[in-house]
């Protein structure tokens, strides 16, 4: 018998299809079903870094895959995600294939020279997959409608030809017109494809799912497609995949602001959102801590009001560097008297210079002054660094009294030195006075480094940390809520999962 394959498509983007597909993974996987994640195609600079499928390696596949393996219960590998494009800026991305690097191109490059190859890739990946499992649970990628891409849409219309694909259609009624959406997705199909539709669910819907009955009951007279359900509008706690779930560049935007927390007895930490931002999951640990307010603020934006300061990942730190200098950004940063810390490439940025500064930038000379507030010299190479890590971690400056085992990973190209009086940091980092860098991503999920740096915004900030958010209350509050449970639930509560299964042919 062959593995069944579900490919979870969408109307659009950002329409629900990762939550989906990760309930479904916890889903099966709890009924003793071995489950694969998988995604073809995915563009994104949410990483992760991973096993190779070979098993001797390290490799990057996107966010939502690795959440997804997780949510499976399953190691994930660069398999979940052969083929990764990583926006750079100036209309290129990096091409990164089972997990490993292999250029730069522009869309038409890429599909002028690396399609077939991509394809061909992602239909090895699946292969293995599904010898290994008893169902796969793939997820598509933007709009399974785009008629334009039909030759080429390696993550929707190749995925359900090549894994012999049933397919779930998700819509989001949020936006409004959900019911065109689906309509016209459908027309748009090409036929074949169209025949491997099996049903349809709408999301994030706000109110009496009732009132949506008559608008149900025509869809499925028109199209023959079953809606096999309706998710309310709830955010289970999974990180996101791409940066549509951030303000839009030039707005300013605070997240965890719902904890009950008296704005008085709140701190605020600013993000600048970088035009190339990457990994931004790594804040998210922060806006989640009782107590404190995670700001992204726009490149030109003041910090009066902010307590403390993160610089995020880049794609392209360098153009990003130039774009905060042009906005008035590191005077901002040389006058403010909080806490800073920088994650990989934020990490970058506080530094010195930056050598070979034009194997990335698109507009840089061969060396560029970084913002001067750690006495390091990074050197960019060729070369990338992509491996999870664990480590005795030893913080310093607004990291101090972090210690213990700490999980989290690297992905980054070029290494930075220390070249004068700075404390190292775990991660190949360093500390001086208020100021911190470390290229260890997922820093903030780890309760010892997250507590340490909230306890010194609110030093600094002169304000008492409320005793119930202790580190222990941190803990406890963390224990409590699975996300990945939560996606199984929201989606065993308001989906036909058994229609699915008996359409899969799964006990």
């Amino acid at each position: 018998m062959t593995t069944p394959t579900l490919l979870v498509a969408g109307t659009a983007s950002h329409v629900g299809k990762s939550t989906v597909a990760a309930g479904l993974c916890r889903l099966f996987a709890d009924r003793d079903l071995s489950v694969a994640p998988f995604k073809a195609q995915n563009m994104s600079n949410n990483a992760r870094a991973v096993a190779t499928a070979d098993g001797d390696d390290f490799g990057e596949i996107g966010v939502s895959q690795y959440v997804q393996a997780r949510a499976a219960r399953v190691a994930p590998t660069t398999d979940h995600n052969p083929v990764l494009l990583k926006p750079h800026g100036d209309g290129t991305s990096q091409l990164v294939v089972h997990g490993r690097a292999v250029g730069l191109n522009s869309a038409g490059d890429y599909y002028a020279t690396h399609w077939e190859d991509a394809r061909k890739a992602a239909v090895e990946s699946h292969r293995r997959l599904a010898t290994e499992s008893d169902v796969v649970v793939a997820e598509g990628a933007g709009s399974i409608a785009e008629i334009n891409l039909h030759d080429r849409d390696l993550a929707n219309i190749e995925t359900a030809r090549f894994a012999d694909a049933d397919i779930l259609i998700a819509a989001d009624i949020e936006r409004g017109g959900v019911f065109a959406s689906l309509l016209g997705t459908l027309e748009l199909l090409p036929e074949d494809v169209r025949e491997r539709v099996v049903g349809a669910v709408i999301t994030k819907f706000r109110g009496d799912p009732s009132l949506l009955e008559p608008g149900l009951d025509e869809i499925e007279e028109r199209t023959g497609v079953p809606v096999l359900g309706v998710l309310p509008y709830d955010d289970p706690g999974l990180p996101e995949e791409d940066s549509l779930a951030l303000p839009a560049e030039g707005e300013r935007a605070t997240v965890g602001d719902d904890d009950g927390i008296a704005a008085e007895h709140a701190v605020t930490i600013g993000v600048p959102r970088l035009p190339r931002i990457s990994n931004a999951t790594d804040f998210g640990p922060l806006a989640e801590t009782p107590g404190v307010r995670v700001a992204y603020l726009p490149l030109d934006a003041t910090l009066d009001g902010i307590d403390g300061v993160v610089l995020p990942g880049s794609k392209n730190t360098v153009d990003d560097l130039l774009a905060l200098r042009d906005a008035g950004f590191d005077g901002e940063l040389a006058g403010f008297d909080g806490p800073v810390v920088g994650i990989c490439g934020g990490y970058q940025l506080l530094g010195e210079t930056i050598e070979n500064a034009d194997i990335e930038g698109t507009a840089a000379d061969e060396t560029v002054e970084g913002f001067g507030l750690l006495p390091i010299v990074t050197r960019f190479s060729r070369d990338k660094r992509v491996e999870p890590v664990s480590v005795e971690f030893d913080g310093a400056g607004p990291l101090a009294g972090a210690t213990g085992t700490i999980d989290g990973y690297e992905i980054h190209m070029g290494d930075s030195r220390i070249v004068g009086d700075a404390t190292p940091v775990s991660g190949d980092g360093a500390a001086l006075g208020r100021v911190a860098g470390t290229y260890i991503h997922d820093l903030f999920a780890n309760d010892s480094p997250r507590n340490a740096f909230v306890d010194a915004v609110y030093e600094s900030a002169g304000r008492d940390r409320p005793a119930s958010e202790t580190a222990e209350a941190d803990a406890d509050a963390g224990a409590s809520s699975d996300p990945y449970d939560r996606a199984a639930a929201l989606v065993a509560d308001n989906l036909d999962v058994a229609a699915l299964c008996d359409v899969l042919g799964l006990e």
